[in-house]
């Protein structure tokens, strides 16, 4: 069926896609995962893009995913592991009497290359952000595995220093942290660590320490207020351009409880908070994205919601990996009464044999999964959908006319 015969007369399914293995194979389109957005834009049906990845700017990760695909792509259509963390800046800490705003805090981001994740978190709102860098620079005997050099050229000055015996006494209970020594108040895992090694031994010290202050030690090595601690991505693995899958951000944190169990004697389980999919809190963000996208793509007013249009009832989350994608869809309670349905492709982590988690169905790529889920919605009456082929003078054209800074009601400017 051509895409000019469809008459989009039903309410539209909201269509969550994964990114890696779904629509790209590292930055390389996979076969006609641009025709099949195009098809959507056609038709005016919602879809938002939710990853486990990360480590840029979500403006930054747009413009790239904007050019590879030749569609464009708002970046509030867009969701990575960690962008939730940027409601947290004006949360508080259990505890903090102050009721000090994260934001004001010194926190800890760990991961991703060079500095981009802390960059990442000062766009968010955060004003004092730390990364592994700043710490080994300023106190190399910290980890001696590694070479301060090698983070020269981003390192910063740490605002204050690491507590060591030879400064002087540790301030008392009730004057700790306050203007004398480093006091890390949270530590986001924003991305997948570079360095283990120094990641672990640091989050190690920072969770082991008197109120973290780094340096420090709880006298019983078993604190009963930990520092917060956040996760975003709990993949075990993630498709590259190897031909097998790659250790991701779930490998590191399977790494560091395995070294906290043991440092612990097994005594204090690990206090963290994990996001990402298939976490509930991750597809509920990603379900209020998609229904502000379905309003401003849609014209729905709270008039027009008044006068009988119907909102968002279907949902088909299409991904490669069943452990996060199918998963999460599988299980995900919908606060708004929408149902949810999953759609596992072959194009990625999963590419045979029985998945540990169940689909509503399995397809070969993400042009498939559409089709089938349009078909489902009675869009299709069973007809096979066809692309339609867009020429090079109208990607270029999309590629010059889209600014994904400027967002306008979440599709191009014109």
């Amino acid at each position: 069926m051509a895409l000019s015969t469809i008459t989009p007369s039903k309410p539209s399914p909201g269509l969550p896609n994964n990114i890696d293995g779904v629509l790209l194979r590292s930055s390389n389109p996979l076969p006609r995962a641009r025709q099949i957005l195009t098809a959507l834009q056609h038709l005016r049906i919602p879809f938002i893009l939710l990853t486990n990845g990360g480590g840029q700017h979500e403006r930054d990760r747009v413009r790239q995913l904007s050019h590879l695909l030749s569609v464009p792509i708002a970046p509030s259509m867009f969701i990575q592991s960690h962008t939730p963390f940027a409601d947290l800046i004006d949360s508080t800490n259990p505890g903090d009497d102050l009721q000090t705003p994260l934001k004001d805090k010194a926190i800890l981001v760990t991961g991703g290359d060079g500095e981009r994740c802390r960059k990442v978190a000062e766009d968010y709102g955060f004003r004092n952000v730390i990364i592994p860098a700043d710490i080994i620079t300023s106190c190399p005997s910290l980890w001696p595995f590694t070479s301060p050099q090698n983070y020269s050229n981003y390192a910063r000055p740490l605002p204050l220093p690491i507590y060591n015996p030879s400064l002087g006494t540790l301030p008392s209970p009730s004057t700790l942290g306050q203007n004398d020594y480093l006091q890390i108040h949270s530590i986001f895992v924003f991305n997948d660590p570079r360095d283990w090694a120094l990641d672990t031994q640091i989050i190690l010290d920072i969770l082991l320490s008197n109120s973290g202050i780094l340096g420090t030690q709880n006298p019983s090595r078993q604190p009963t207020q930990q520092v917060p601690l956040y996760f975003s991505n709990p993949d075990l693995h993630w498709a590259s351009q190897y031909h097998l899958p790659r250790l991701g951000q779930g490998g590191f944190q399977a790494a560091f409880k395995g070294v906290w169990d043991a440092v612990t004697d097994g005594k204090l389980p690990l206090q963290y908070t994990l996001i990402g999919k298939p976490s509930q809190s991750t597809f509920e963000f990603a379900e209020k994205r998609l229904v502000e996208h379905r309003k401003e793509l849609l014209g729905i007013t709270p008039d027009s919601e008044a006068g009988g249009v119907v909102g968002l009832r279907k949902v088909y989350m299409v991904g490669d990996n069943p452990e996060s994608d199918i998963a999460g869809g599988n299980k995900y309670q919908s606060a708004l009464g929408s149902q949810w349905e999953t759609i596992l492709v072959k194009s990625g982590v999963h590419v045979g044999g029985e998945p540990a988690h169940t689909p509503s169905v399995t397809v070969d790529g993400v042009w498939d999964a559409v089709e089938w889920a349009l078909d489902k919605e009675g869009w299709l009456d069973g007809v096979k959908l066809e692309p339609k082929e867009r020429s090079a003078e109208e990607n270029n054209q999309t590629r010059l006319r889209w600014d994904p800074e400027v967002e306008s009601a979440g599709y191009p400017n014109s």
